[in-house]
């Protein structure tokens, strides 16, 4: 099941453009949404140079499940809307070694945060957008 959490506080927000719009919504219907190459297979995050109208490139769901690749705990309140700590992190996709994002660890104490911490993708709602964040999958 995936955690639909409501916002709250406002996130700066990156534009939507067609390689990232499934990104940004794909948690209305609470699926991990990125795009791929249809010939190999490789998936394609970030989506830097993605061109929408390369044939060879689809949006496709995937698990939305990972493991914490590296981390950090950020103690400084750099938006006051923000309270710290909260954690940063690289999380990698089970379907592809180098398929990384970005990423809050959330519903986790900072402290149990660790490098192999399985996750499992949940949605941050900021309407009309959905931010992906990641919680532990235990």
């Amino acid at each position: 099941m995936v955690t639909l959490i409501p916002a709250a506080a406002p996130r700066i927000l990156a534009r939507e453009s067609f390689a990232t719009q499934a990104y940004w919504t794909s948690g209305r219907s609470g699926v991990l949404h990125l795009a791929r190459s249809k010939a190999s297979g490789r998936w394609l995050h970030p989506f830097w140079n993605i061109d929408e109208s390369d044939p060879d490139v689809e949006i496709a769901p995937v698990s939305g499940r990972g493991t914490v690749f590296t981390y950090t705990v950020n103690c400084h309140a750099y938006n006051p809307q923000v309270p710290p700590p909260y954690v940063i992190a690289i999380v990698e996709l089970v379907e592809q070694s180098d398929l990384r994002i970005v990423t809050n660890i959330v519903n986790c104490a900072p402290d149990a945060v660790g490098i192999g911490l399985p996750v499992r993708v949940a949605f941050e709602h900021h309407d009309p957008l959905y931010v992906p964040v990641f919680e532990p999958d235990l």
